[in-house]
């Protein structure tokens, strides 16, 4: 049995579904769950997002009938496995939105066991209710989903120069140069929040990480956003785009 997360999940057929999971061990992973739809089927109550599951799949094949690689494997089993009850509301919403950053960022069949279990801490402080601390559990994850697939400079360094941080100065994150001294009216940090950051992301500590991440968070917010957006080839996230409207809807 696998350690899993549902991503996202769509009709194969009338009584079928297609899941993308994310698995402790073996990364993202796309199975094929037959006759999970049915009323009297053993997997329809176990397969919700944002609930910690144990799951069995088939052997990925090498080759479908047309010669093609084959991705989608059969899902053999399903069960939950505990932990907190699915947020709602305003939460929900937040954690489909790292779910399109884990389906859009992370390539199939590539394990990230920390980013696992980064996800399961961050879930439930989403459903914590407090705005500052949300914040601070959302920008923890996108530093550390970053880092994982290689696309985070390191923060103690100007990228361009490899040098260390002068302590005086403010410095950005930028996209196509990394982390350099900030230009005026740009949003930066000082040095200290960098290293801070750096420390917690070289400690393993998703609770230190978010604890850096709490005083920086009106900086912090828009720089990691542009940087997500330019690796993700999109100026808008289905899931951000959605929260809008919504906002919008109750005003």
């Amino acid at each position: 049995m696998q350690p899993a997360f549902l991503l996202h999940g769509y009709d194969w057929s009338e009584s079928s579904l297609i899941l993308d999971l994310f698995t402790r061990d073996q990364g993202r992973v796309v199975v094929a769950a037959k006759g999970a739809k049915r009323p009297y089927s053993q997997l329809r109550a176990a397969l919700l997002p944002f609930q910690r599951l144990n799951v069995a799949y088939g052997a990925r094949r090498a080759r479908d009938a047309a010669g093609e690689a084959a991705e989608v494997q059969p899902l053999k089993t399903a069960e939950r496995a505990g932990g907190p009850a699915m947020p709602g509301g305003a939460a929900l919403m937040t954690g489909f939105y790292l779910n399109e950053l884990l389906m859009k960022l992370l390539a199939r069949h590539d394990p990230h066991p920390r980013l696992f279990d980064a996800y399961a801490q961050t879930l439930p402080a989403l459903a914590a209710g407090d705005e500052l601390h949300t914040g601070a559990a959302l920008r923890a994850f996108e530093l550390l989903l970053l880092r994982e697939i290689g696309l985070l400079p390191a923060l103690d360094l100007v990228t361009l120069t490899q040098q260390p941080l002068p302590p005086a100065g403010s410095y950005a994150l930028r996209p196509e140069s990394g982390l350099g001294r900030a230009a005026a009216g740009e949003p930066g940090l000082e040095a200290a929040a960098w290293l801070a950051l750096q420390a917690a992301l070289d400690g393993d500590a998703l609770a230190e990480l978010q604890r850096a991440c709490l005083p920086a968070l009106g900086a912090l917010r828009p720089m990691l956003r542009q940087l997500l957006h330019y690796h993700l080839g999109s100026p808008q996230l289905r899931t951000r785009q959605l929260m809008m409207d919504l906002q919008n809807l109750e005003r």
